[in-house]
């Protein structure tokens, strides 16, 4: 994957917890940073295709068996 360089402003209490983050986790911060920004980009991704299938069904209706017949009267159905 190609990357591309970025400069970046951090407080530096901020910048500290992140380095040792990092080490914690075996990593650099850009190793660190990349792993966060991907997962953000995947969440959003996937809740905009799954908000877009459900409009999609929305659309399309939902098949309630009523054949279009007449639906049942309140007493036929609660009859016993």
């Amino acid at each position: 994957m190609e990357t591309q360089n970025i400069t970046l402003s951090l407080p530096k209490k901020v910048l500290r917890k992140v380095k040792l983050l990092a080490v914690e986790r075996e990593t650099s911060i850009s190793g660190l940073l990349t792993q966060v920004l991907e997962e953000m980009v995947d969440k959003e991704t996937g809740y905009a295709n799954a908000r877009q299938r459900q409009i999609q069904w929305l659309e399309r209706g939902f098949d309630l068996g009523l054949n279009n017949d007449q639906p049942s009267r309140r007493e036929e159905l609660h009859e016993r």
